[in-house]
Parts: structure tokens; C-alpha cells; sequence
């Protein structure tokens, strides 16, 4: 089933403890503090795949996490770093906040966005080491990595959209004039979720045309089953407008074209293709509706065959081509429209021999309770903060 829309919930890995260990070698009688850093915890990224065509895989994985880091040991050994987990999602998909915000647009092949940072690697005591303090026995705890809930919409990326009235012959133009093979029935709303078709020219040229479901009046206020899908049309550079000759075409035109403007998205701006099918059934239909969005009107059949090829061919000349933009590397790998500064972590956990130690500003008590349970703290264990002790509950 079709899916554009998913919340799925987000944890990058946990940053390894530093190694809290000292030497201890035949014939080294004074060995000092060797623990190495803890690895970096991974993170959960998303990319932009054009192999891919909606959200479903991600229906059945709504809560993801990346690996953590390993911990440092003895002989200076830093631990190594966890593998970022890496979600494809279709061009086209924006994340939002729970809140509402938009974090990233992945409106290109290959966009790339970090979703959650993992935790930085904790230092080992050797890195501790000072003039004035040769044996530190204690060791920095690796910060949990980022958190969040996000929400993923798609909006398919398509050169043409179909729209109309339910059973204008949608469908049916598609699966004449592309690859797609959408479901073609005699009655209404046969299509219920968008179907996307590659249009070939005879010099290799490609054309991507979205079939959204049949519009109906009050569709910008929820009515029926296109409302879901208006969306879709938003990235669409050109809207062919199937009307059903053998009824009121003008009228029919007006309908839609009232729906788009009160929908918004700049959806009645858009450059419109009128095609008029069902010729078989009215054969000198008639549509007076003089505007200047309108750039073409054609005639034809799907059931017949009459006029396709015409305007499959004139299609290429109608559509205009994508402008290429200039994208460094740079840009293309991390397409990101707003992402709030993280915050400076004002507090250090540190494990000490007889259990943890705060350093700095404490944080909020479940802030503090979360990075210690983290850590492996259990029932009991010692916990300092600056001259007073508590155990944790």
C-alpha cells in the first residue's frame, strides 16, 4: 500500500566510556594510567534514493537507533567508532519536528541529512594526566547520542500531473502514454493512491507523470479522496487537465481549477494541459474557456487510441526541461533547510574506581538519571557532585 507519510522515532548511539585501567607489566614496576578513548557513537542519517518510490519500508520500523561506541582499554586502546544507520527514503521526502518544524527537504538525488548525532567518545585516564596530577583514576563517561521523534512527508517529484474529475480517463491515459499499469475500471475512484509513469521519446528523453486520485468539489476542504494527495501536485512542473468530453468540459475545468486555487502552493499558476477524452463518445466537443495558463488542448481517445501519439509526442515540447543548478559536493551530500545549534553540554560524567563523578554545571535531575543508566549505573552506585554524594535510587 502507499504510504507518504511516517513519525518514526530516531536515537543515535551512545559515545563509549573511556578506558579507566593502568599498567601492570613484568618489570615495570611504576606503570602509570594507560586507558584509551571510548569510539564515537554512529548516527542516524537519511538519503535521498531515486530507486524508491514511497515510505513503506519504514512502516515497520518505527523506532531506530545506531550503534554505540566501543569502550577504550587498557594500552592506550581507543574503542572503536559505531556504524551510522542509514534510512533511503524517496527524492522528494521533507522531516519534520514533532513540533511542526521543517528540518530538511531532500529534493535531490543523493541529499543526505543527519537526523541524529551520535554521542562523542569518552576519554580514557591517560589523557587525564597533568604536572600536578600523575595518577587520575578516574576515566569520562561517552554522552548518549541525540533523540528525537520525526515525521517524514513525501511529496513525489514529477514533470506532468494528471488531474480531473473521478472516471475523466486518468488512469487510462497513463497506462497508454507510459510504463505504468494503474488500475482502470468503468466506475469512480478507481484510483486511490498516486501511480507514478515514465513517458520515452524517440530520443531517449524521459518524462516522470504522476496520476493523483480524481479531485471532486471541496477537495481543498477534505471532501473525498484527492484532498489526501494535493500535495503531490505541488512539485509537479505542469498539470494536464483530463476532462470527460462527453460531459459540460468547461464547467468541468472550472471545478477543478476553483479546487487548486483554494488548496494554495501556487497550484492555480501552474502552466495547464487541457485534454479532452472520450472522443468516441462526443466527437466535436466543446470547451471555451479562454486563459492564458492553459497552453494546449487536445482531442483524443484512450479507448480508441485516437490522438495519442500526438500528445505523447507534443508533450516533450509542452513540458519545460529542468534547469540545471549549480550544487557543490558539499550542498548535494547535506541538503538541510533549518536544524536547531545543538546545545554546549555545560556537565562532565566521569567513573571514577568507587563509581561517577559530575563535573561542571548538574544538569536536570532525568537528564543526569538518563546518562548515568547509560552508562551501566546500577542500583546504589555512588554518584559526586562537587562535595556532596547521593546514591542513585
Amino acid at each position: 500500500m502507499f504510504s507518504d507519510r511516517v513519525k518514526i522515532h530516531v536515537q543515535a548511539g551512545k559515545g563509549g566510556d573511556g578506558g579507566l585501567s593502568f599498567r601492570r607489566e613484568k618489570f615495570v614496576p611504576k606503570g602509570g594510567p594507560d586507558g584509551g578513548d571510548g569510539g564515537d557513537g554512529g548516527d542516524v542519517v537519511l538519503l535521498a534514493d531515486p530507486s524508491l518510490r514511497d515510505l513503506s519500508s519504514l512502516q515497520r520500523r518505527r523506532w531506530i537507533k545506531a550503534q554505540r561506541g566501543e569502550k577504550g582499554t587498557g594500552a592506550r586502546r581507543h574503542g572503536a567508532e559505531g556504524e551510522d544507520t542509514e534510512l533511503r527514503v524517496p527524492v522528494g521526502t521533507q522531516v519534520f519536528t514533532d513540533r511542526g518544524d521543517l528540518v530538511a527537504d531532500l529534493a535531490h538525488p543523493g541529499a543526505r541529512v543527519v537526523l541524529a548525532e551520535g554521542g562523542r567518545g569518552g576519554r580514557g585516564n591517560a589523557r587525564f594526566v597533568s604536572s600536578t596530577r600523575q595518577v587520575p583514576r578516574f576515566a569520562e563517561v561517552g554522552p548518549p547520542g541525540e533523540e528525537c521523534d520525526v515525521e517524514l512527508h513525501l511529496k513525489l517529484l514529477a514533470d506532468a500531473a494528471l488531474v480531473g474529475l473521478p472516471n475523466a480517463g486518468k488512469s487510462s491515459l497513463l497506462s497508454r502514454i507510459s510504463n505504468a499499469t494503474p488500475k482502470v475500471a468503468e466506475y469512480p475512484f478507481t484510483t486511490l493512491q498516486p501511480v507514478l509513469g515514465t513517458v520515452e521519446s524517440p530520443d531517449g528523453r524521459q518524462l516522470v507523470v504522476a496520476d493523483v486520485p480524481g479531485l471532486i468539489e471541496g477537495a481543498s476542504e477534505g471532501v473525498g479522496l484527492g484532498h489526501e494527495f494535493l500535495a503531490h501536485l505541488e512539485r509537479a512542473r505542469t498539470l494536464v487537465h483530463v476532462i470527460d468530453a462527453s460531459g459540460e468540459a468547461g464547467e468541468q475545468w472550472r471545478t477543478i481549477d476553483a479546487e487548486l486555487g483554494a488548496y494554495g502552493a501556487g497550484l492555480d499558476e501552474r502552466p495547464q494541459i487541457v485534454v479532452l477524452n472520450k472522443l468516441d463518445l462526443e466527437r466535436e466537443p466543446e470547451f471555451e474557456v479562454d486563459d492564458p495558463r492553459i497552453v494546449a488542448v487536445f482531442r483524443l481517445s484512450c479507448a480508441t487510441g485516437e490522438g495519442l501519439e500526438d500528445f505523447r509526442r507534443r508533450l516533450f515540447t509542452l513540458v519545460p526541461e529542468v534547469e540545471q543548478e549549480d550544487r557543490g559536493e558539499e550542498e548535494l551530500a547535506d541538503f538541510l533547510v533549518y536544524r536547531p545549534k545543538p546545545k554546549v553540554r555545560q556537565w562532565r560524567l566521569l567513573r571514577t574506581e568507587g563509581g561517577f563523578r559530575v563535573l561542571g554545571t548538574p544538569p536536570p535531575e532525568e537528564e543526569l538519571e538518563r546518562a548515568l543508566r547509560a552508562a551501566g549505573a546500577k542500583h546504589g552506585v555512588t554518584v559526586e557532585i562537587g562535595d556532596e554524594e547521593f546514591e542513585l535510587a
